[in-house]
């Protein structure tokens, strides 16, 4: 028996047979003692139902939900609404973690920390070399602050493996169902939930990089969801954290940009003209556009350019990018 709280392991599960096994089997030897593991096998055609199925018989601490197709989204909320911890962590069914990893964020959830989250590292191996956490440096920030460096894309970023959360700041949020991107839709509402957040520079989540993932594949219609996610975050931004609106609305213009530069790499026609329209669209909603304090002189440079003429800078960068003077 133990006195710790329970941590509730989420994990949404598709198409992932190859890698499941190791995947389980890292939660299952967390050294942190309290945990139910939750597998939502999301319609997979493959034996991955099955290799939930035979873990669920060999260890107690493992529920299984056998559901529809419906995306990794539906997935996670169907586990959030049947899970019992008074923390939740993330586990996407393809990435493996150190043995310590929930110890160790759990260790850093003290003195109102709500949430705590560690390094990732990316890797296509079986054995990638983590950190145990001893003599990691201790970033602890409060809400606004630790909004500013998500919007940064510096720590607290938008993937919701990695972290640990107080359930309470989770509560009632969900993620978007049928979409290609959700984590966008749910990280920064979850963020501004916290009181203090804290960062550890141990790397002891393992991402393991497929080239068939969807961010992989060639730019489509269905990835300006992140430009409407952003676009939300600015109108949350705009009612509870007014002080972070003017670096919100110049990373929206960056994200336009990027998207505009992947959708004249990928689409043509009518899903050309589509995606213009929609891009110009947000670009109306985002003026005036400040540029925030401390910015450096390159990225002013291309905000002001974006600003002026964003097509036609996606253009010229793709261009560099070719001639490989930019990469």
């Amino acid at each position: 028996m133990t006195d710790l709280p329970l941590v509730s392991v989420v994990v949404p599960v598709y198409r992932v047979e190859a890698y499941l096994d190791h995947c389980i089997q890292s939660i299952a030897e967390q050294t942190y003692p309290n945990l139910e593991i939750l597998l939502v096998d999301d319609g997979s055609p493959d034996r991955s139902g099955e290799i939930c199925d035979r873990w669920a018989e060999k260890d107690s601490r493992i529920r299984v939900f056998h559901t529809e197709n419906a995306g990794a989204g539906a997935a996670r909320n169907t586990a959030l609404d049947a899970a019992s911890g008074d923390f939740i962590a993330f586990v996407d069914s393809d990435d493996y973690l150190h043995p310590n990893l929930l110890s160790h964020l759990y260790s850093l959830m003290k003195g109102g920390v709500d949430i705590a989250e560690c390094e990732i590292g990316i890797t296509e191996a079986d054995d990638f070399s983590m950190d145990d956490g001893a003599g990691a440096e201790i970033l602890v920030c409060g809400t606004e602050e630790a909004l500013r460096l998500h919007i940064q894309d510096a720590v607290f970023r938008q993937t919701p493996p990695n972290k640990l959360y107080r359930r309470e700041c989770i509560g009632g949020i969900r993620f978007p169902e049928g979409n290609l991107i959700d984590d966008e839709f749910f990280t920064y509402k979850v963020l501004g939930n916290a009181r203090k957040l804290a960062h550890s520079s141990a790397c002891m989540y393992a991402y393991r990089q497929q080239s068939g993932s969807a961010m992989h594949k060639p730019y489509s219609l269905r990835r300006l969801q992140g430009l409407d996610a952003k676009l939300e975050r600015l109108a949350y931004f705009q009612q509870r954290f007014p002080g972070l609106v003017r670096e919100a609305k110049a990373d929206l213009l960056m994200t336009c940009l990027g998207a505009m530069q992947g959708c004249l790499r990928s689409l043509n026609g009518e899903e050309m003209e589509a995606a213009r329209k929609k891009i110009n669209g947000i670009l109306t909603q985002i003026t005036p556009l400040e540029t925030p304090e401390g910015t450096p002189a390159k990225r002013k440079l291309l905000l002001k350019a974006a600003r002026s003429h964003l097509e036609g800078t996606a253009k010229i960068l793709n261009f560099l990018i070719d001639i490989h003077l930019l990469s």
